[in-house]
């Protein structure tokens, strides 16, 4: 992709680069952005890889919904990221992802991982139930226990002493599918998923997806609330 920094929008240290249908960080975003930027938005885009991250240092907020990341994904050590959203991607494997972010994220606190095969719930799955839901919760739960939220629900002191007694055995089994998950499908076959406010696809007209107000999902799967701060719990 040509370097074009016009396409980037920049709000103090929350930077956004959204709906480009690029396959892979920009080198640019890295050397113009990486050293101060403590949020990114990288949605609606085509990325396969977070290779481009290493060069963000600072980062404590990382938004990568409607991507095409699957298993394979890697990021760097990112010792000041809280926030995560990887909603709408193509993960199956929840185990070796958590494990992953357990390893290099130490700081997580928010985690979102709807509309991918790895979160067992009616976004993608028509035949889960909650009960499903919340065996996912518990075993997220045993491999990360000082998350605070996860998905849309604030993380409750039951549930992390319920991951702590029998999260090992919440595993969710990876789908036998996972192939045809990690091909793209036809453009046009599935609506497109955000949890994101409208303004915050518009790389023209972007204010952060994570401040002190609170989100609400729209459209047809409204699911409530986005992730609440601390300061509001």
């Amino acid at each position: 992709m040509a370097h074009d920094e016009s396409l980037v929008a920049l709000n103090g240290t929350q930077v956004s680069f959204i709906g480009h249908d690029c396959k892979d960080i920009p080198n640019f975003l890295g050397d113009s952005y990486g050293h101060f930027a403590r949020r990114l938005d990288l949605s609606f885009n085509q990325l396969r890889s977070l290779a481009g991250l290493k060069m963000f240092t600072e980062l404590e907020e990382l938004v990568v919904d409607n991507n095409l990341l699957g298993n394979d994904l890697r990021l760097p050590r990112l010792p000041n990221l809280h926030t995560l959203t990887l909603n709408k991607n193509q993960l199956t494997d929840i185990e070796a992802l958590l494990e992953h972010l357990a390893d290099v994220t130490p700081s997580l606190k928010y985690l979102s991982l709807l509309g991918n095969e790895a979160c067992p719930n009616q976004l993608v799955s028509p035949d889960k139930d909650e009960d499903d839901y919340q065996r996912y919760r518990y075993f997220v739960l045993h491999k990360l226990p000082w998350l605070k939220f996860l998905d849309t629900r604030k993380v409750t002191k039951k549930e992390v002493m319920e991951a702590q007694e029998r999260g090992a055995f919440m595993k969710v089994v990876k789908p036998k599918s996972e192939a045809s998950h990690n091909e793209p499908g036809p453009v046009g076959q599935s609506l497109p998923y955000t949890p994101l406010p409208q303004g915050s696809r518009d790389a023209r007209n972007h204010k952060g997806v994570f401040t002190k107000c609170r989100y609400v999902y729209y459209g047809k799967h409204s699911e409530g609330n986005r992730f609440i701060r601390n300061d509001q719990l």
